[in-house]
């Protein structure tokens, strides 16, 4: 699939799961321009929200697609009852990894029913701004990603954080499961706050 799509002309971005260096070069070889893996959280509240793997397991993940020249796609997801220490934490491993990621979405928890954070306290919208204004100064290079949870926002919350310092968006009416903004409605919100997008 990769191949195909490079075959296009268009950039490829993917996420996978757990690699191996194998894995990754493979991806490299196929012409993989990114790679999304997020740490979620912070080491300490990861155990919390995952079982299935250990943080590790994640930071080997990036060191292999680092390794082969891949580039990395790496945030987290905010209101699934951490702390603010939490979300610091996770920034600062974003920001003492040896090279900071190309692309940090970070994504506010969309509550699904039936799940085991479904009934989490939701994060203050204000405290969601702040992560996203300390991602802009720990990684001033990065494109920091409004990602998941836009859907929930009012149009005041993601002007803040465009204010903040995220400069991209996820577009589509879908993001993996969860609902996202229609086009239509990011290009008003867009035009109300005089942003331009970047030319494709």
């Amino acid at each position: 699939m990769v191949e195909g799509v490079r075959d296009l002309g268009m950039e490829s971005c993917v996420t996978l799961g757990m690699l191996s260096a194998a894995q990754a070069e493979r991806l490299a070889e196929a012409g993989l321009d990114y790679y999304n893996h997020n740490l979620d959280t912070s080491e300490e509240f990861y155990g919390e929200i995952i079982t299935t793997r250990n943080y590790q397991d994640r930071l080997d993940t990036l060191e292999s697609v680092r390794a082969v020249g891949i580039n990395v796609c790496c945030g987290g997801i905010v209101g699934m009852g951490e702390g603010r220490g939490d979300r610091a934490e996770l920034l600062r491993t974003l920001a003492n990894l040896e090279q900071h990621p190309e692309s940090v979405p970070i994504n506010m928890l969309v509550q699904v029913e039936g799940t085991s954070l479904d009934g989490t306290e939701p994060i203050d919208a204000l405290e969601f701004v702040r992560s996203v204004a300390v991602a802009r100064i720990l990684m001033p290079r990065s494109m920091v990603r409004l990602s998941a949870g836009r859907e929930l926002m009012s149009d005041e919350t993601q002007a803040l954080c465009f204010l903040a310092g995220a400069n991209s968006i996820f577009l589509g009416d879908k993001l993996l499961t969860t609902a996202n903004p229609l086009p239509n409605s990011d290009a008003a919100l867009f035009d109300q706050l005089g942003i331009e997008a970047m030319p494709i």
